[in-house]
């Protein structure tokens, strides 16, 4: 078991914003929202350092631990491994393509060991909060709990994961779960389920719900993305492309961009504007796409299916971790208010496209990625096929996943194993109780 490197100091280098009405909060590394009877909104981040200074010694995520709400760095992190193509950059038509890989490839840089970018997020988050925790409690389909499974158990942080089954299979890790780490499969379930039951589970005294994008712990450690890319390509990108569910990852590089960009980098040597932030193209998949229908209709808010409906289309889906039916889409500086500000879209890719993007990065580049990436290459090829990149644009394509298949060939992934299995929903009172036992810890309704 790891040791936790502490900040000393205790002091936090930073304060929540509320990007509704302003108030400004000292954190106390577990408030999600604004406590303000206003609409829902997001909290910001505001640092005391306004320059951009990546710690050069540092190879982590840490490096950029001026931009990140935390007290302690957590030993063993990783960063994006951000590099210019050049077979793919020939083969779309576009000089200035740059990929983002969130992974394992050793060769590139590449060190993500669950594979995915939502490592960022977990060691963010373990930084912010206090020294004495609660149970952190974390929904996922599958990639935000194989990251929280992994650090949480390398550094004994009680968590409690909850994934519906189709999930479990991503939660291949480097090493056995630790004993204050529990993992909760719903079957017949899929994500909205297990947010649910996470947000019941939450009200038990000793549980403290992690927050998905509403915690500026997650949401400035996937900033990382745009901060690393930043520092190699030498400007901010004139488009980012990224397939989305609750597009925390959108949010994150926006709010980065406009930190950039406040802080002096260069930007967008292609466009009309010097001032242009980064164009967010955003894709979900054809099968399940709340997001981009409410985009092109020009609608604030998203159009609600029935949970049936619902559920057939995320079987449909090639990738499943897309298929969040709450995304912050209305919510103030979420989805919406990020693609306004930066002039950005929604793109819709069907899996017989994402099928071929993925073959042919895995073709190109020798390296697997997962489903989500795929979806991400493909509406970037849709949108130069159509026209709307100019050739002369500078590229970032965040392939959010990748390199599973070559971890496994290079060493012995363990696959986690659930403390629990709910084969029914059901009931959420009879769903907590049973979690509440997983515990050797007193636990009370509050």
């Amino acid at each position: 078991m790891g040791d936790i490197a502490v900040d000393v100091s205790g002091k936090r280098h930073y304060s929540l914003v509320c990007s509704c009405c302003g108030k400004q909060y000292a954190d106390d590394g577990l408030m999600l929202t604004c406590p303000n009877g206003h609409e829902p909104a997001l909290l910001q981040t505001e640092y005391t350092e306004n320059n951009f200074t990546p710690v050069q010694e540092d190879e982590g995520i840490f490096r950029y631990r001026d931009w990140l709400p935390v007290v302690r760095e957590i030993p063993g992190s990783a960063r994006p491994a951000v590099f210019r193509s050049e077979r793919l950059s020939r083969l779309v038509g576009l000089p200035d393509l740059w990929v983002a890989f969130n992974g394992y490839w050793p060769e590139r840089g590449g060190l993500l060991e669950t594979g995915t970018f939502k490592e960022l997020e977990a060691y963010t988050v373990l930084g912010r909060l206090p020294k004495d925790p609660v149970v952190l409690v974390v929904a996922s389909a599958g990639n935000t709990a194989a990251a929280f499974a992994s650090v949480c158990s390398r550094y004994g942080q009680p968590c409690l994961l909850i994934v519906p089954e189709v999930g479990l299979g991503r939660l291949k890790l480097p090493e056995a779960l630790h004993p204050s780490v529990r993992l909760v499969v719903l079957e017949d379930a899929d994500y909205a389920d297990a947010i649910a039951l996470s947000e019941a589970v939450a009200k038990l005294t000793g549980f403290q719900l992690e927050g998905g994008v509403r915690n500026v712990g997650r949401r400035d450690g996937l900033a990382t993305v745009m901060y690393s890319a930043v520092e190699a390509m030498g400007e901010l990108p004139d488009f980012y492309f990224q397939a989305v569910g609750s597009a925390a990852g959108g949010i994150a590089v926006h709010e980065a961009a406009k930190r950039l960009m406040a802080a002096g980098a260069p930007s967008n040597a292609s466009a009309a504007s010097k001032e242009a932030l980064p164009r967010l193209f955003l894709s979900q998949n054809e099968s399940f796409a709340p997001i981009h229908r409410a985009w092109q209709a020009g609608q604030r808010f998203l159009v609600r299916g029935s949970v049936e409906d619902d559920k057939r289309a995320v079987r449909r889906a090639f990738a499943d971790e897309l298929t969040n039916r709450f995304p912050p889409y209305a919510v103030h500086s979420g989805v919406y208010d990020v693609l306004v500000e930066s002039d950005g879209d929604v793109l819709a890719v069907d899996g017989e496209s994402a099928r071929a993007a993925r073959d042919m990065f895995s073709d190109i580049e020798s390296i697997d990625i997962e489903p989500a990436s795929a979806v991400a290459a493909a509406s970037l090829l849709s949108a130069v096929r159509g026209g709307r990149i100019p050739r002369d644009a500078s590229v970032l394509l965040n392939v959010t996943g990748g390199g599973r298949a070559r971890m496994a060939r290079d060493h012995s992934p363990i696959q986690a194993e659930p403390s629990l299995r709910i084969a029914s929903l059901g009931s959420l009172e009879e769903a907590v109780d049973q979690i509440a036992g997983l515990f050797s810890v007193e636990l009370q309704i509050s």
